[in-house]
Formats: C-alpha cells, structure tokens, sequence
C-alpha cells in the first residue's frame, strides 16, 4: 500500500458475492475501499452512509448497477513463459512426457526479454478475466535468465505475485527428463533461492510478491534437492511448491524410480504440510487424498491443461470432501493455450460434474456434484487458503482490496443474469471483467488494462515468439 492508493466507491452493484464466512450476496450493494483496503461492504445505503464521513476523500465512485462484483480470482498454478510457444503443432496432440521432450529445445531459446514479455502477456490475460492474484513456476534458466525478470514484470503490471523458483537439476544421461543443457547444479539452485527469498520475499499482510521455493518435479530434480529446499523454505517461513502425480507415466516413474506412490515420496522428503502445495494430482489415491487431508498439503486444479494432455480428471470433489485445501491453476500456456481463470473455473464445475461417473466405485453422481458457488469459492478463497493467505480470496472489511467487476448487461449473459447473476458468471460464456482491482488500484478499466499498453506488449510478444522457434531472424 501507498499512501496514494485513490479512496474508491464501487457503488449499486447487482450482487456482490462476498464469499466471506456466511457467503453473503448483497443485491443493490456497494464497496468502500480506502488506502488498498476494504473499508465497508454492505447494501449500499448503508455504505454510502459510511462513505459521506469522507466527503472530499472519495477519489472516484465506480456505478456498478448492471455488474457482478466478486471477489479477486486468485491463480495457483502457472508457466507464464509458454504464452511464446502457444499451439506448436508437433506438441499439440501429445501428453506430458512427449509434450515436454517436444518443447524443451525450444524453451533452451530462451532470453530475459522473452520472460519478462511473455511474463506480461500472461498477466494481462488473467487480469482481463478478474484474476488479482498468481503464481508463477519458472524452472527454465537457460541464457542468463532469472526469476527477477518475472518479478521485475509483475512489478510494472501490477499483479499480485508468488514467484516460485523452480529448478531442474537431473538430466537425460542421470535419469531424468530434461536434457542435460537446461538442469543446474543443485548449490546454484538453493544459493539462488536463499538470495531471492533475502531480496524480494514480503511475510507482511497485503503483500504483493512473496517468493516459493519450487523443484520443478520428481522426474528432474534429486532427493537432496527436494529436501533441502524444503529445509531451506522452513528456515524462510516460506512456501513450498512443485508438481506431483500428474498422469499415469508420472506415477509410472514414481514407483520405478523410488518405490513409492508420489504422495510417500513427497512425504518423505518433507514435501506435505500446511506449507506446500503441489499441482495436477490427478493420480491421487485414497491414501494420498487422506494425507494430504490430515496434513493441509494444498493442489493446485488445472482443469484444462489436465484435458489438454489428456492427464485424466483429477477428483477434486472426494479432495474438498476429505478437507484438502483446493485451489485453480490455469497451468502453462502452451498446455491450456489460454489463461482465462473465469474460464477455468467453469472447466472446473463441468469436469466434476462428469468426473465421478468415470471412476470404478460407483458413486453417486450429477449436476450438483459441482455448483457455480462451489466452483467461485475454489477460484478465490481455495487459492487464497493454499497460498498461505489470510488477506485475499474474500470480500470483507480489512481485507485486501482485490476484486473482479463483471458487466452483466452483455450479450452473453442475456437472460441469464435476470435469473442468478452470479451462477450465470459460471454457467454462460465465460467474460473478461469489466474492472480489476488490485491493492485497492485499478488495472483493468471498462475492459481495458490501464498499467501497460497492450498492443505494443502483443506485437513485441509475437516477435519474440518467432525468434524462439526460428521464425524470425
């Protein structure tokens, strides 16, 4: 927060939808928001009143009759370099494995201008669609790359972000995936992470950065690393992530490699707790999801990536049922071609609904194993609960000021917005968000970025898109 954070009234919505404890929907509401933070919420007579106590303060009032408020979207899971290397044909129809040997040797084109472009280009993405907040899993460091070339990029749009420093550090010829030019060396890796958690990482509430230690997976990085960088975020009281049983060639390796299921292996390297969260676990077992339960180990749910390589569907409902901390992740871009966290919310409601008639055990199932409520609240208070934050994720006074403004008054959501504006923000065709907040700022407004210009950034983007697959010259 800044002292010159504007004095907001975000004033007559049609519904906002708190998702605080008693998940209030207050039609005809408003928010106040002063210094980055929510000051009232509540119908807007009432809030009005409040407001009028600070008669010159109230820097703009936003009329929001006509619109959906919500809280911010908050993004779990990502790799925002792959916005260079979208809809590559020979890694189109492929699943994880071949998909990632397809595209390693392109990714070794990579520079810092490509990071920090391709860094933009997805935050814009998910700021139009109402995300707020998002992490980033960059494990790629070839060319003098570094992770500050991402933070240094959500600095300027002026997203919320959790950089997690990720990191390969088994090749090809040591049994790993990647080849042996893209992994480090394990002491580079941990004495990078401790400077980036010394430079950039904020414990304090509102934080807009904080940084996570991140080994990429279990088929590239060693046991030592994945327990010492574990020991080393403990020592930072910061959080821990990686990616974990993501389809059944990764369990495949799990039980060949180490002779364990991956929720054992990540067990005993320290790598379940309060702390951590992993991403996909479309594989989890019964005994995974227990422990993780009894652990508050976090996933990361990313719907359409997990259908775009065809990983399987992950069973998030048995997940939320158990207690399991649950939050979305769009993934990479060139694994969803997309990063539209509205979108994949949606993806998230209609997966679950046909999920559990595929599984062996004969379950009940239906439309209401995934409600467009259930759906919202993973998108925001599940990822505020599995990135650690008691800030973010709902709206309620002295909470950040993150939110998404959504015009119900478009073409896609006639009808259906006179019926349940907020279940027909889950049902139609996803939007992009007519205002975003973040930290009480504006970055999105009437539909527009207002923290970079988005066609010079495009154009730049798609230049750099080309030169990394040989395009141009």
């Amino acid at each position: 927060m800044t002292p010159t954070t504007p004095t907001l009234l975000i004033h007559h919505a049609t519904l906002i939808a708190t998702m605080d404890e008693q998940r209030r929907e207050v039609r005809d509401g408003s928010v106040l928001i002063r210094g980055g933070v929510i000051a009232a919420v509540g119908p807007a007579a009432e809030v009005a009143g409040m407001a009028q106590q600070w008669v010159g303060e109230v820097d703009e009032v936003i009329d929001a009759r006509g619109h959906v408020v919500v809280p911010g979207l908050i993004n779990t899971h990502h790799h925002m370099y792959q916005s260079l290397t979208r809809a590559i044909p020979a890694a189109q129809n492929a699943e994880l494995f071949g998909w990632l040997k397809t595209l390693y040797p392109i990714w070794a084109g990579l520079t810092p201008e490509m990071v920090r472009v391709s860094t933009q280009v997805a935050m814009a993405e998910l700021m139009l669609s109402g995300c707020t907040t998002s992490s980033d899993h960059l494990y790629l460091y070839p060319n003098g790359v570094r992770l500050d070339d991402s933070i240094e990029a959500a600095q300027q749009i002026g997203m919320r972000f959790h950089a997690a420093r990720g990191s390969m550090s088994v090749g090809e010829s040591s049994g790993g995936l990647p080849p042996d030019s893209l992994v480090e060396r394990e002491d580079a890796i941990l004495k990078d992470t401790q400077r980036l958690i010394e430079t950039h990482h904020d414990e304090g509430r509102y934080a807009m950065l904080r940084v996570v230690a991140a080994p990429c997976s279990p088929f590239s990085v060693s046991r030592d690393l994945m327990r010492e960088s574990a020991q080393l975020a403990r020592a930072y009281r910061t959080r821990m992530h990686t990616h974990l049983a993501e389809n059944d060639h990764d369990v495949a390796y799990s039980r060949e490699k180490f002779g364990m299921t991956p929720t054992e292996y990540a067990e005993s390297l320290g790598w379940l707790g309060d702390d951590v969260w992993h991403a996909h676990c479309v594989k989890l077992d019964a005994p995974g999801i227990a422990r993780f339960a009894a652990t508050g180990t976090g996933v990361a749910h990313c719907p359409c990536s997990n259908m775009r390589l065809a990983s399987g569907i992950a069973p998030i409902r048995r997940m939320l049922d158990a207690g399991v901390p649950v939050g979305l992740g769009v993934d990479g871009s060139a694994s969803n071609d997309a990063a539209h966290l509205l979108n994949e919310a949606r993806q998230a409601m209609l997966l679950a609904r046909v999920g559990r008639s595929l599984e062996p055990f004969g379950c009940d199932h239906g439309p209401a194993e995934m409600t467009a409520r259930n759906a919202l609240e993973i998108a925001t208070r599940g990822g505020a609960r599995v990135l650690g934050r008691d800030d973010i994720g709902h709206l309620s006074v002295g909470m950040a000021a993150d939110l998404a403004i959504f015009d119900t008054r478009t073409l896609g959501f006639a009808g259906g917005a006179l019926h349940d504006p907020l279940g027909a923000l889950l049902l139609c065709a996803s939007a992009q968000t007519a205002y975003t907040i973040v930290n009480g700022r504006i970055v999105v407004r009437q539909g527009q970025l207002t923290t970079v210009d988005l066609g010079p950034l495009v154009e730049r983007h798609n230049r750099l898109a080309g030169v990394l697959v040989g395009l141009n010259r």
